[in-house]
């Protein structure tokens, strides 16, 4: 039995996505049957009749981390002392990760969403710019790096509105997605964000694809987080290689997408500044989009036009109340 809600009168999407144009569709679309075929995919899961989405993330953090005690690849130091290899490692990701990022993204043509520390864009205003100027989308990531989960609404709402005031003076543009730090936000977080104007959260691992939530009983989308693709849980926290990691986004990827025939299906792949910026794990990135580009009705698309598809479109799942 179908699960969805089918919503009645609802507009049509009254725009083609930027990031749509010049992808292959998807294939078929042919009278409905018990056993769709492997290649057919609905033509109204996606815009521009695309099958599968794929987001990619980068976080820009370096900066925000604290003076001491920040954890790095040699784990946390005493706060009593200076760990120098740790504050080099967080510069490598200004220095030399988000550079070679962005001009991987603009050779493969694709655009992609920055979840950005408020502390890291005020340290690097230039940078955040050019991502911005380069055609990605800036989403907040906090202000700091500290937990918000412990934190007063006061607090809070005060954290999220640095965030977003730092982005929109280096960048010209007011962010509408939002990243929790640790991903760990707190109840009080999604009434906050949605006072604020924002669209979309993604700190939600529940689905393969986005859906709409319901907040003070007004709509509120998620983009979920596939967290198993998440560069810096691969490399520095299990310690895997360029070829593991190369092997998860080709298993997950084949796995959806062959999903992706009678279900609206989704990834997000995470490169953090100073992890994925590394030359070689770049590359593992960039073998994955050549990869995914080469399957028909694979598009790229950034949170932002995955919200606001998603929110206009009858096909979304609708949950509950939840705040």
């Amino acid at each position: 039995m179908d699960r969805r809600r089918f919503m009645q009168g609802s507009t049509a999407l009254g725009f083609a996505m930027g990031a749509a144009k010049g992808q292959a569709p998807g294939q078929g679309g042919g009278k409905s049957s018990a056993a769709p075929d492997k290649n057919t995919a609905r033509k109204d899961f996606w815009p521009g009749g695309a099958r599968f989405v794929i987001s990619l993330s980068l976080q820009m953090e370096a900066g925000a981390q604290a003076d001491r005690g920040a954890n790095g690849p040699w784990g946390v130091l005493d706060p009593r002392y200076p760990d120098l290899p740790t504050e080099k490692w967080y510069e490598y990701g200004f220095k030399e990760g988000i550079p070679r990022l962005l001009d991987m993204y603009d050779r493969r043509r694709v655009k992609v969403t920055s979840h950005m520390v408020g502390m890291a864009v005020e340290k690097h205003p230039a940078l955040a710019k050019e991502i911005v100027q380069r055609g990605h989308e800036p989403a907040a990531h906090g202000h700091t790096w500290e937990p918000i989960y412990a934190k007063t609404p006061f607090e809070e709402r005060t954290s999220y509105q640095a965030n977003v005031q730092a982005i929109e003076r280096a960048t010209g543009t007011r962010p509408i997605g939002f990243n929790a730090p640790g991903m760990r936000a707190t109840p009080e977080t999604f009434g906050i964000l949605q006072d604020l104007g924002f669209l979309y959260h993604t700190d939600d691992l529940s689905r393969d694809e986005p859906f709409v939530i319901a907040v003070k009983s007004k709509p509120f989308v998620v983009v979920p987080y596939t967290f198993q693709l998440n560069d810096l849980q691969n490399f520095e926290n299990r310690w895997r290689t360029c070829s593991d990691f190369a092997g998860e986004l080709k298993a997950e990827f084949d796995a959806l997408y062959e999903e992706s025939a009678h279900k609206r299906r989704m990834i997000s792949v995470s490169a953090h500044d100073r992890v994925a910026g590394r030359a070689s794990r770049m590359r593992v990135i960039e073998d994955f989009i050549i990869y995914a580009q080469r399957h028909p009705g694979v598009v790229f698309l950034r949170k932002d036009e995955i919200a606001k598809f998603a929110l206009a479109s009858a096909l979304t799942i609708r949950e509950r109340e939840t705040a």
